[in-house]
């Protein structure tokens, strides 16, 4: 398993990340480009593992829960809380990255929400940001935290559109790796 780990997020102009427990925005492309990135490897017999908070689980529709192709790895530090089989419950990054360190994982992406990134953004493993820049201002509740004097832009997409709605996508990697 790499030592690092990514993190992959989509926000507005706002860092907004959601409101109310979802995404205040619908856009397929976002969604496949998602699942392209954290589902893909390059070794045959190698997953990718997906961290999230419990909050980010439960607001994932219960038909795509777990995310398939991926070990699903919840956060929650409520020891009693119920994953189902074949999801992985842990306190903390740190108890996370032990586990999954034993598997044929080959990258690990923390996926949300707003508290899991805070603590993310702060790990010394971190390696590249995956970030879908949504060009609009949503009423949002939630943010993602603010990131651009840590990290330095890789590459960016052409600007896309979809219902209405213009995006990119963004990689940057940490200034610490320059």
């Amino acid at each position: 398993m790499n030592e690092r780990f990514n993190i992959v997020v989509a926000c507005d102009l706002n860092r907004g990340i959601g409101k109310n427990n979802q995404l205040p925005w619908r856009l397929s492309g976002d969604l496949k480009y998602f699942k392209q990135i954290t589902t893909e490897t390059t070794a045959p017999g190698k997953y990718n593992a997906v961290i999230m908070g419990r909050k980010t689980w439960e607001s994932i529709p219960p038909n795509f829960r777990p995310l398939s192709g991926r070990y699903n790895v919840v956060l929650s530090r409520n020891e009693t809380y119920y994953v189902p089989d074949g999801v992985f419950r842990f306190a903390s990054l740190d108890e996370a990255f032990e586990h999954l360190e034993k598997g044929p994982v080959e990258q690990v992406f923390i996926i949300g929400g707003a508290e899991i990134y805070n603590q993310a953004l702060q790990d010394h493993r971190i390696g590249l940001l995956y970030l879908t820049e949504v060009r609009h201002r949503f009423d949002c509740d939630t943010f993602f935290p603010d990131y651009k004097q840590f990290f330095q832009l890789l590459t960016s997409s052409e600007i896309q559109s979809e219902n209405g709605i213009e995006y990119s996508f963004k990689v940057y990697k940490p200034n610490l790796l320059a």
